[in-house]
């Protein structure tokens, strides 16, 4: 039997690609969410024809509803309906960017589909809840985000998780590497949209412009390897051929390289544990000459250790830092603040939270939120 996945996010980068794979594979496409993209998701609808597809955005979904009236497909509208989306098929790769991505992932636990996350924020604002439930309901999630993957695939075939000494995530550096926190006080919305290596959404690419996408990565690291923050590193490798890497404890170390090409996590994440032929360049090192690796300046870029922070207080002090910076970044690409205005929310807000170790869905909304408005009071 074909296997069958739905797709939430289908109309972003990680939804698109995804869906090159699903078309490389012969996977059944049984279900589509998008937010509001409607041109996309429509050609989307008529390829794959799925059982049934939610637009977040209630107009453009009533627009929707009438342009595919002539097929098959259910629309659904709403965070129910993206919710509806993420509890049928056999794997739900969830590729929405931010804390949309929450519930939707906790729907497709409660329904019992295995998971291929490429939403950060699930694990960072709620980690242990998620994992937790994920645990009791025997759901399997698997990462899709590359520096993730690049462990996972690291891990096989070391079946004691005692073993790992240090995990070692690896980031580009963004656009600003190499400029100090004084030459960063007047950069521009599209000097940070320049990504040296990776095509992604504008959210992702501020967040691996300010770095946060790696605090935000050391987090999840957290939950889904079952470490302590203190095991987790990061070094800046700016070619973005070595994703990630596994030390051990007799300091062995074992990486995954490969090509910049989201399109290899993406595949292995819906084949698993079975690899298959990829339409991904290959690597030839020899092509790339020099790999190099240097430490980050956490003085210029603040967010990877305001993050390692938040997940050693534990508690809702993720979610803080998490929402803190989703309402930050968004005030910085409509201009409204500076660059390094970013991390100086994040780091007021995270004061509000607390470390809560036994935190609900709710407590986890509501800090949510009221780190949201902190941001928005305090824009002067």
């Amino acid at each position: 039997m074909r296997k069958k996945i739905s797709v939430l996010g289908s109309t972003g980068s990680i939804g698109i690609q995804a869906l090159e794979v699903a078309r490389l594979r012969g996977f059944d496409v049984v279900a589509l969410a998008a937010y509001s993209n409607i041109a996309v998701i429509e050609a989307q609808i008529r390829e794959f024809k799925p059982k049934m597809a939610a637009v977040m955005d209630e107009k453009a979904a009533a627009e929707l509803k009438i342009k595919v009236g002539d097929t098959t497909t259910q629309i659904l509208v709403g965070i129910e309906g993206v919710c509806a989306c993420a509890q049928i098929g056999d794997t739900v790769l969830n590729g929405i960017v931010g804390m949309a991505g929450l519930l939707p992932t906790l729907a497709a636990i409660d329904a019992g589909r295995e998971i291929a996350l490429a939403n950060k924020e699930t694990l960072v604002a709620a980690g242990g809840l998620v994992m937790k439930r994920a645990a009791a309901q025997g759901v399997r999630i698997l990462p899709v985000d590359s520096e993730h993957s690049a462990i996972f695939q690291s891990l096989q075939g070391c079946p004691d998780e005692k073993a790992i000494k240090r995990l070692i995530l690896t980031a580009s550096g963004g656009p600003f590497f190499g400029k100090t926190a004084r030459e960063l006080e007047t950069v521009s919305v599209k000097q940070a949209l320049d990504h040296p290596n990776w095509s992604m959404g504008a959210k992702i690419t501020i967040d691996s412009a300010t770095m946060m996408n790696k605090g935000l990565e050391l987090i999840e690291a957290v939950w889904l390897f079952n470490v302590e923050p203190r095991q987790v590193d990061i070094l800046v490798h700016r070619q973005s051929i070595v994703h990630s890497l596994v030390e051990f404890t007799d300091n062995s170390v074992i990486a995954q390289l490969g090509v910049p090409d989201m399109r290899i996590p993406i595949q292995y994440a819906l084949t698993y544990p079975n690899r298959y032929e990829s339409p991904v360049k290959q690597l030839r090192l020899e092509e790339w000459g020099n790999l190099t690796f240097k430490s980050p300046d956490d003085e210029a870029f603040p967010c990877m250790n305001l993050c390692r922070k938040a997940i050693t207080l534990g508690g809702l002090y993720p979610a803080a830092a998490n929402a803190a910076n989703e309402a930050a970044n968004k005030l910085f690409r409509d201009g409204k603040i500076k660059f390094l205005q970013i991390a100086e929310m994040v780091e007021k807000a995270m004061d509000i939270a607390t470390a809560k170790e036994d935190y609900s869905l709710q407590d986890v909304l509501d800090t949510d939120s009221f780190a949201r408005r902190f941001v928005e009071e305090h824009l002067n």
